[in-house]
């Protein structure tokens, strides 16, 4: 069911708002889902025979169920309660409303799409999911991209076909409304594996970053012991996924392979890479005759290829102690980002109320970074 929670003494987007000032002046979000009208709304952009395929079979995920999460959510859609548009559709699937409740509601200057719905990337059909994988693309760019220049699309591809990603990359590579490839950190083999690197090698010819965002279906329970009993424990375990991808990217040498890659983690948090940079860096030195691919400590690979978004907000009890962890991971390392339109959605007067960071830090976290990272006018 839905709730409605606290509210955080913020206007709601929609009625009265005024000119973004300060560090939220052209505010740049990392992180927002567009979602298909429709079932159907994807038919238009497949082939006639994926088409055919799509309405007699659908999807077939790696999971014992059909097409579905990996465990049930606890409201529609992922979605807040206020974020479904007014013609009845799913939320995040109307551009006009995620214009009045988004874009201008905060002045956006940029946002970056991350679509998840047809999962492509987590279907058994190899070549049904990169013709998927192509269809998200070009409807992207059909009802998002192209009516709408303040959004950014994300090129989605099926990471277990590394042959059909390089060349979903290599088609998108001259649009630069697509500003990064887009992979789940739940993959059959851990991210690093050399069965990965044709499509990391592509993104650094195509001069994309790659973004990671939380999730993936691989036909394996997320947890280590089998299935979750509570949907918490899910939630939870989307952190500790992300954890494990950053750890293989380094340990697997993917970094000293491609030393102009830049990967961001989307959605995992933040908090949490303090101590596993210190971990890494501490058994390393002790290991290091295991891995002497890796010339320079674990942290700064991480350190100097890895970016992190701040949704899902942490929250301590202090707000210092948030400021203190941001400046640990680097303020030139964060993006903003607000997880539109799912229920946990971060807006940017909120996260700044709990950063007691410089305004030259802050200006960095909200739009400058990326501004770097995207190349963006």
């Amino acid at each position: 069911m839905s709730v409605t929670t606290a509210e955080r003494g913020i206007a709601k987007a929609g009625g009265g708002h005024r000119a973004p000032t300060g560090p939220l002046n052209g505010v740049i979000d990392c992180d927002i889902h567009p979602i298909f009208g429709s079932a159907g709304e994807i038919l238009p952009y497949l082939p006639e025979r994926w088409r055919e395929h799509t309405k007699t079979f659908g999807g077939l995920y790696r999971q014992a169920l059909a097409d579905t999460l990996s465990h049930p959510r606890m409201s529609p859609d992922v979605a807040r309660a206020d974020a479904f548009p007014p013609d009845g559709g799913p939320a995040g699937s109307d551009l006009g409303f995620m214009r009045e409740q988004l874009l201008d509601a905060y002045g956006l200057a940029y946002g970056m799409l991350m679509p998840l719905g047809r999962g492509p990337g987590n279907q058994r059909n190899l070549e049904y999911g990169a013709a998927l994988a192509h269809a998200v693309n070009d409807w992207q760019i059909a009802k998002w991209l192209e009516p709408e220049a303040r959004l950014r699309g994300s090129v989605v591809v099926t990471q277990e076909d590394p042959e059909a990603a390089v060349a979903e990359i290599e088609l998108r590579a001259s649009d630069k409304r697509f500003v990064q490839v887009m992979l789940p950190p739940r993959s059959i083999e851990p991210v690093g594996r050399k069965r990965y690197w044709p499509i990391y090698a592509a993104a650094v010819a195509a001069h994309r970053p790659v973004a990671m965002h939380i999730g993936g279906i691989n036909g394996y329970p997320s947890a280590f012991g089998g299935y979750h009993s509570y949907y918490i424990e899910e939630q939870h375990n989307n952190v500790q996924s992300i954890q494990g991808a950053v750890t293989s990217l380094v340990m697997e040498g993917v970094f000293e392979r491609f030393p102009k890659l830049k990967v961001v983690m989307v959605e995992g948090g933040i908090a949490w890479l303090p101590a596993l940079k210190s971990r890494l860096d501490k058994h390393w030195k002790r290991l290091k005759a295991e891995t002497p691919h890796l010339k320079r400590l674990p942290s700064e690979y991480i350190r100097e290829h890895i970016y992190f978004t701040t949704q899902p907000l942490d929250e301590p009890l202090l707000d210092r102690h948030l400021s203190e962890t941001f400046e640990d991971v680097g303020c030139d390392r964060i993006l903003f980002s607000t997880d539109y339109p799912h229920w946990d959605f971060d807006e940017p007067p909120f996260v700044l109320s709990k950063l007691k960071l410089s305004k030259e830090k802050l200006v960095r976290i909200f739009s400058g970074n990326a501004r770097e990272l995207y190349g963006l006018p």
